[in-house]
């Protein structure tokens, strides 16, 4: 999965995020290029569909979840869309008018996605995720491994120069059980290929 999820207020705004895409379809094209089935659930980008992958596009939290799991049975899992944590409780139909000094929004949480596609015994042999950090970047992506049951997961610090969601270039740490490895700053789709060769590493372990 790549890119960000869009979640209405009203028929003009949205909850979102600055996620590009870039990474996950990065992943889709070096995985596409080494012989592999990929299908690419996407969030609103505006990004090429890598040659040789089947795209599939959504808008909300929920809209991926139901494509994602719909897309099973898979070998791998790469989970590298930034999906909202919360979404509108309510979307109204008309747009919200400017009436005080304040607005505000109740909001409630989304689908859990990879701690669903972790629970499906069986369905798949890797499950990858991805933590987009401002800091303490290792103490919460080890959280979320352990807490979301994952076998791996690609760790990278947002807000820092030449990385991060709208860069061309990133650099990532990837943590498992008992393992990481720190992948220095390249281009996301040299990135790509480096984290694959570790998946298939891991794959085999």
């Amino acid at each position: 999965s790549a890119g960000p999820t869009f979640e209405d207020l009203d028929p003009v705004r949205y909850v979102g995020n600055r996620s590009s895409g870039k990474m996950g379809y990065a992943l889709a094209a070096a995985a596409a290029r080494q012989g592999a089935e990929v299908v690419l659930v996407s969030g609103p980008v505006h990004q090429t569909t890598p040659v040789g992958v089947q795209r599939i596009d959504v808008r909300s939290a929920a809209q991926m979840r139901d494509a994602v799991l719909g897309a099973f049975p898979a070998d791998i899992y790469i989970g590298a869309a930034a999906v909202a944590d919360y979404t509108p409780k309510r979307v109204v139909s008309q747009k919200i008018k400017k009436t005080g000094e304040t607005l505000t929004l109740e909001l409630v949480r989304t689908p859990d996605i990879l701690s669903e596609v972790a629970a499906q015994t069986g369905a798949l042999k890797l499950v990858v995720g991805f933590a987009a950090e401002t800091h303490d970047v290792e103490h919460y992506a080890r959280g979320k491994l352990t807490a979301k049951r994952l076998d791996l997961i690609i760790a990278n610090q947002v807000g820092i120069e030449g990385g991060g969601f709208e860069s061309d270039n990133n650099a990532a740490t990837a943590y498992w059980q008992g393992g990481e490895r720190v992948f220095p700053s390249s281009s996301k789709t040299q990135l790509a290929d480096q984290l694959l060769a570790l998946i298939a590493e891991r794959l085999q372990a």
